[in-house]
């Protein structure tokens, strides 16, 4: 077992982006338990600068949360979106999987092409099952990538909406029967590019 942990750090080590227990179970000999050996490894990182992390259904080594200050000149990448793009992704993210139609009804303005399209090439979103309604629309669902770059296990591990007032991004009163607004509406062409520090390292 403590040769399946070494085998398994060092992929880990080598690895930019999360891995799977299958393509873990692929790399290694016949016979190992990645999961078993996983599991190890996790409580032998547990406390230490880098931690071995779950994202999504894939595993990954990361800086610890509380370090992350000390990284900030590596890593700090500036993503400029639209008020859109941000309202677009944070509805996806808590009502997914989501059809363009039910964003445009929570949102109560259209959404355009170029929002999606961003959301998409920034790997954040991707399609999901079409919904079994007339029409078959698709639907969208936050990635994997989105989760590892917030640091999440999963969308369960999302703030709630204690958490994002606080934090100035949801209005503090929602109109009756509706989500609550995260941001003031965009012009139409959706060109103003607003700039929160939810989206950046």
């Amino acid at each position: 077992m403590a040769e399946q942990e070494r085998m398994i750090e060092a992929i880990l080590f080598a690895t930019a982006e999360p891995i799977t227990l299958r393509e873990l179970e692929a790399r290694l000999p016949h016979g190992c338990d990645p999961g078993e050996a996983l599991a190890h490894l996790r409580r032998r990182y547990d406390g230490r600068g880098v931690q071995v992390m779950k994202v999504g259904d894939a595993w990954a080594l990361r800086t610890a949360p509380d370090l992350g200050f000390l990284m900030h000149r590596e890593t700090v990448e500036t993503r400029k979106l639209s008020r859109a793009a941000i309202e677009t992704l944070a509805i996806i993210a808590y009502h997914q999987p989501v059809t363009r139609a039910e964003i445009e009804e929570i949102r109560g303005v259209a959404v355009s092409r170029g929002t999606v399209d961003q959301l998409l090439e920034m790997e954040w979103i991707r399609f999901g099952r079409r919904k079994m309604t007339p029409g078959r629309p698709v639907t969208f669902v936050v990635t994997q990538g989105f989760l590892d770059h917030f640091g999440l296990e999963s969308a369960r591990d999302l703030p709630g909406l204690k958490e994002l007032r606080s934090a100035g991004l949801l209005e503090n009163r929602p109109p009756p029967g509706s989500m609550p607004r995260l941001v003031e509406d965009a012009p139409e062409d959706e060109s103003d590019e607003g700039q929160s520090e939810l989206f950046e390292d």
